[in-house]
């Protein structure tokens, strides 16, 4: 795990700003299966909000419409840097249980996210490198 974080992140992140409703998180976490979404003013990282800090308000849908994302963000965010190895982004996640980590620059500018899910695919593509379609069962 010595490769950069860089060479595995997510670059294509998904942001809203403290502006948004949590109406509007919703419908992204269920329509891309996500589970966190980074929160940014302009490109600088201000704050991070998940599924478990929806779920834990126990609204109603409505209820979600008019809340805004910044009334519930987490804005005490451990973040990275892309030119950490990435057995260092796996020792934060397991370290804090945390699921994701937003990858930063020197500005606090996000430039990426690094997820478990990363990680698993990464560790998974490298053990087994080859098309394995072929072992799985039609039927499947």
């Amino acid at each position: 795990m010595n490769e950069y974080v860089r060479s595995v992140m997510t670059t294509n992140v998904i942001t809203l700003t403290p502006h948004n409703t949590l109406g509007e998180v919703r419908e992204i976490l269920m329509r891309d299966h996500i589970h966190h979404i980074p929160i940014v003013e302009g490109h600088k990282l201000v704050g991070m909000i998940s599924s478990w800090d929806i779920f834990k308000l126990g609204k109603s849908v409505e209820e979600y419409q008019n809340m805004l994302v910044g009334d519930i963000m987490v804005t005490k965010v451990a973040t990275m840097e892309a030119d950490q190895h990435l057995g260092a982004a796996a020792e934060v996640l397991m370290e804090h249980r945390f699921n994701a980590v937003p990858i930063v620059d020197d500005n606090r500018a996000l430039v990426g996210i690094i997820t478990t899910y990363d990680i698993l695919k990464y560790e998974y593509l490298k053990e087994y490198p080859e098309n394995l379609e072929k072992f799985i069962p039609e039927n499947m």
